[in-house]
């Protein structure tokens, strides 16, 4: 069978039967493009063709050309799946994939905020306009929620529970979880949905009356829903203002978590309110944690110099 046409029918399939969500699906596509592309080159482009030695080929090629090694996993994963389907649907005599390693990755810390970056991001000013309010109330929901910036954008009015402190969030694989909605994070989006964002509903084009049919929370100044580029240019924006360099969105989410545990929060609770399926992920910030009673301890311990 054609090796283009066999992943375009894994496509079909995750998308379709397994309803992966669509950035997971760009995400293997982009791995497996590039991978029928390399192997198009090397004149392999049925899927009887394939073997270890030519996937471990495909697999230098990418490390030669200087792809990460998470990028690298990355690939080896979509691979793997791709020829399990193919093996599976019989579309495939054998799985070639079986004795392929991944390549080991270094263990990550994410990027944390201490408490004050975090409260002079937030307390910073805002202009005084329907932008400002939404801005703010983005800032203080990425944290206060500790929400993806999938997650944020996908937010609709009819998911806020201002009554019941509760926010509804479609997450990884269009899980639902219901997330705390409190203090100023719950003030910011209450000011926002019921002034500021009335001024920004002007359904000027096809995309803004999508967004404003479909309530959503965060709008553009077209009245459309804000995409992930622009919370990404927002937040680097405002982090700028006070000092803090290449702020990424994930870095909020990133440092409530390790605040939640360094104020005695639950492991489970936290994996709850992150929406994580494995607790092992949220044990990464126990590790952030540690290493900040590390310092703390160095800096104050008379003996540990």
């Amino acid at each position: 069978m054609d090796l283009s046409q066999a992943v375009s029918d894994y496509l079909d399939y995750l998308a379709v039967e397994r309803g992966a969500a669509a950035n997971t699906v760009a995400a293997y596509a982009r791995d497996l493009d590039r991978y029928v592309d390399d192997l198009a080159e090397h004149s392999v482009t049925q899927l009887s063709q394939v073997d270890r030695h030519v996937i471990e080929g495909h697999v230098a090629r990418l490390r030669e050309g200087g792809a990460a090694p998470s990028s690298v996993k990355r690939a080896v994963s979509a691979i793997r799946s791709f020829h399990k389907f193919a093996a599976g649907d019989h579309l495939s005599d054998s799985l070639p994939t079986s004795d392929v390693a991944a390549p080991q990755v270094p263990a990550y810390l994410p990027q944390v905020l201490s408490i004050q970056q975090v409260e002079a991001l937030l307390d910073q000013p805002f202009a005084p306009d329907a932008c400002g309010q939404r801005d703010r109330a983005l800032l203080e929901v990425l944290y206060g929620c500790g929400l993806r910036v999938s997650e944020l954008c996908g937010l609709n009015l009819d998911s806020v529970y201002p009554a019941e402190e509760l926010v509804r969030v479609v997450g990884k694989g269009s899980k639902e979880r219901l997330v705390p909605l409190l203090g100023s994070a719950k003030e910011a989006l209450m000011t926002y949905t019921q002034e500021g964002r009335q001024e920004l509903v002007r359904p000027l084009s096809a995309a803004g009356r999508a967004a404003y049919s479909q309530g959503a929370v965060f709008l553009s100044q077209r009245g459309s829903r804000l995409s992930r580029q622009w919370v990404h240019h927002l937040v680097e924006r405002y982090g700028a203002y006070v000092g803090i360099q290449g702020l990424h969105p994930h870095t909020l989410r990133h440092s409530l978590a390790t605040h939640l545990l360094q104020g005695g929060a639950d492991l489970r609770v936290v994996q709850e309110i992150l929406g994580h399926a494995d607790v092992a992920t949220t044990q990464l910030y126990t590790h952030v944690d540690q290493t900040h009673l590390q310092g703390v301890y160095f800096a104050a311990h008379p003996r540990a110099h």
